[in-house]
């Protein structure tokens, strides 16, 4: 792409700007709007950071599709020659018209977040101790567990959508007793835990609840992949939200599925390491975020030249 063509689309969504090197512009934050030209912005890496409210991304194309118009849109991928715009009619194109899922707990379920756990709750409060989930995330995720009925000697997740109300939970048994998880017959096909996410920060893509609990802002695929047309997909090229995969090391086959999707349209992603763990709930939380910190950008032709390699 010519600089000049370049500068002139980010002047029309910007403003005006100043110059600081060959490929180094400042322009005013339309995420903080501070008067001073705070935004730095580097056509050769691709890249933007504010130094006020550290607004930051490895891919200027988000910053256009964010706070630009669509005609600007057009204009850089056409001068870019590199997203086709008629992948994201495909995802639009139908209204999703069916009822949202609700749900009950069971009439078992006791809340593990009062002052007073009784004593049939504390082989519950063990295990969620030895997997190092801490007072404020129970507290936060509002678990809980049941002693009896059908989901007996199992951890409860909850999970609730936008609005509040109950989709789905995760029954995890903390018996060796029983199998791992019991959970309800019902549609998967939700957002765990919508109403804790923060579509305009980083979201980290997992595989469970618990990985979730210790990854923050992050939605678990609840051991699927991410589909054409899922809700949670759908939210995310919705917000433009960048996304950090976090996945088992041996889903490797569902990660470049998940990769690829995204890629095509156009997300910023980000790889966390995840090698020598079984998965980032057994990460300690220090760790996960230090590998967080330093993950690695999914550049778009840098994955795809991969990709064919790893094929031949």
């Amino acid at each position: 792409m010519h600089t000049k063509n370049a500068i002139e689309v980010l002047c029309d969504v910007l403003g005006n700007h100043r110059k600081v090197s060959n490929d180094e512009y400042y322009f005013k934050c339309p995420e903080c709007n501070h008067h001073k030209h705070k935004l730095a912005i580097n056509l050769d890496k691709n890249a933007f950071h504010c130094w006020i409210c550290d607004y930051r991304g490895r891919n200027i194309r988000r910053l256009i599709r964010r706070h630009g118009a669509f005609t600007q849109l057009q204009t850089w991928d056409r001068l870019s020659g590199q997203v086709d715009l008629t992948v994201f009619d495909t995802l639009f194109d139908k209204e999703i018209d069916e009822p949202e899922q609700i749900l009950q707990l069971p009439v078992e379920f006791k809340s593990l977040a009062n002052n007073k756990i009784p004593a049939t709750g504390m082989s519950a409060l063990s295990y969620l101790k030895k997997r190092q989930i801490s007072k404020e995330d129970i507290l936060k995720w509002k678990i809980g567990y049941c002693f009896s009925g059908d989901y007996k000697d199992r951890i409860i997740i909850p999970s609730f959508n936008g609005d509040g109300n109950l989709n789905y939970f995760i029954a995890r048994n903390y018996s060796s007793a029983y199998k791992k998880y019991k959970n309800p017959k019902a549609s998967k096909d939700i957002i765990f835990n919508e109403l804790y996410i923060d579509w305009n920060s980083d979201l980290v893509l997992v595989e469970g609840v618990f990985d979730a609990i210790r990854a923050g802002n992050a939605a678990p695929i609840l051991g699927s992949t991410l589909r054409a047309e899922s809700k949670l997909l759908r939210k995310i090229v919705q917000n433009d939200t960048p996304v950090y995969i976090a996945l088992d090391p041996d889903a490797a086959k569902k990660e470049r599925k998940i990769i690829e999707m995204l890629l095509r349209y156009d997300i910023e992603m980000y790889k966390v390491d995840v090698s020598g763990y079984e998965d980032v709930a057994e990460m300690p939380q220090e760790v996960f975020d230090e590998r967080k910190k330093n993950a690695s950008f999914i550049n778009r032709e840098d994955y795809l030249i991969l990709d064919l390699l790893s094929a031949v």
